[in-house]
């Protein structure tokens, strides 16, 4: 084999080497991707029942029932709404008529089943992506 030809075979078993890698790293940073939907996005898209997503939008008014640890409640956009059950100790600045963002997947029955619920950090925040939401909806209401 001439040297010309080594470093060809060479070079070509270098670009597969970092093809491979390149597509592992790609699929490892896949399946740990969560994103953000409204209710309204979760009802226009066919989210599979074991994908894992954020949920973000309002907590409805009169929605909340406790029952020792389980929770569920409602979360609104507006438009479009969609039942959660959460078990655990929710947030302290958890409560209706604020934004949440819960982080879990949907059931077989349509129950989006939360793994975390993220709370605000003080009374003005909410996150960019629910104000977002909100704001696309026209229910904005700027606190002033």
């Amino acid at each position: 084999m001439t040297p010309k030809r080594r470093r060809l075979w060479l070079l070509l078993g270098s670009l597969a080497t970092l093809g491979v890698a390149a597509t592992l790293v790609l699929t490892a940073l896949n399946d740990n991707l969560v994103f953000f939907y409204s209710p309204t996005q979760v009802a226009e898209k066919s989210i599979g029942p074991d994908r894992r997503f954020r949920l973000g939008g309002l907590v409805e008014e009169g929605s909340v029932q406790k029952d020792g640890q389980v929770v569920r409640f409602t979360v609104t956009d507006t438009h479009k709404t969609l039942k959660v059950t959460y078990r655990g100790i929710l947030p302290d600045l958890f409560r209706e008529g604020q934004g949440v963002i819960a982080e879990g997947s949907i059931g077989p029955d349509g129950v989006f089943t939360a793994r975390e619920i993220l709370a605000k950090h003080d009374e003005n925040y909410m996150p960019p992506e629910v104000a977002k939401a909100i704001k696309e909806s026209g229910q904005w209401k700027d606190k002033k």
